[in-house]
């Protein structure tokens, strides 16, 4: 199924984790500390990372920017802290999902799931047969090559920012439903709006826009998103 490197310095945990993962026919690799996670992925190739937080040598969100320096591996957080800051923070910082300790190994078997789903979107498989690329004003998207660009400038977005961008660039001046960004861009069927309100934040800050002041990202309160053109673009 899936090569899915397990970060878990507690035995019992990481024990339970390579259990349950290897009777669902995934490959399991498990390390306990954070040097060694990145150890792993600069050598081996995984579908997903299970990072623990409270790692023995580094915290783990550390050890997630690192993982990041390296690696566009799809990573969910697994943590027993529940500070929505801090969640917000992991989410900024690259992760694709967390878990709050405890969990069940169903929905932990959900979420690996989905994150491999949206990564194998991500990758390009089929959905844009030809190589068409998406203008809106000054903005310029490859799906197939995933570059995007800004009045000819390039735009350095991460797979997720770049999945949204795309997907809303599909849409010009569509207002999109939270629930069908979800569905569609992180291909699930629910979800906290805490996640996409992030990845817009971000995007927007690439975009050199803010959502008090935005020029092609524009939220409608309890309907949607939607992508146009800035108004000075308009003919």
């Amino acid at each position: 199924m899936a090569s899915v490197l397990v970060v878990e310095d507690d035995q019992f945990v990481r024990s339970a984790l390579i259990r349950h993962l290897t009777e669902a026919a995934h490959t399991v690799r498990s390390v306990g500390t954070a040097l060694e996670a990145l150890r792993e992925v600069a050598h081996l190739r995984f579908d997903v990372v299970i990072l623990d937080l409270g790692l023995p040598d580094l915290d783990g969100a550390e050890a997630l920017k690192m993982l990041r320096g390296i690696t566009d591996v799809p990573v969910i957080i697994a943590t027993a802290r529940d500070d929505e800051a801090e969640i917000v923070r992991l989410l900024n910082d690259g992760a694709d999902d967390y878990l709050t300790k405890p969990f069940s190994v169903e929905h932990l078997s959900a979420r690996i799931a989905a994150v491999l789903r949206r990564a194998r979107a991500a990758g390009g498989a089929g959905e844009m047969p030809h190589s068409t690329t998406l203008r809106v004003g000054g903005l310029a998207i490859d799906p197939l090559r995933r570059q995007a660009e800004l009045d000819g400038r390039r735009l350095d977005l991460t797979r997720r920012e770049f999945d949204l961008l795309a997907f809303l660039a599909g849409r010009p001046g569509v207002v999109v439903p939270r629930r069908e960004l979800l569905a569609e861009v992180w291909q699930q069927s629910y979800g906290d709006d805490q996640t996409i309100d992030v990845h817009l934040s971000w995007l927007r800050r690439k975009l050199g826009e803010t959502a008090a002041n935005p020029r092609y990202l524009h939220t409608l309160r309890g309907v949607g998103v939607k992508l146009e053109p800035p108004q000075e673009a308009l003919p």
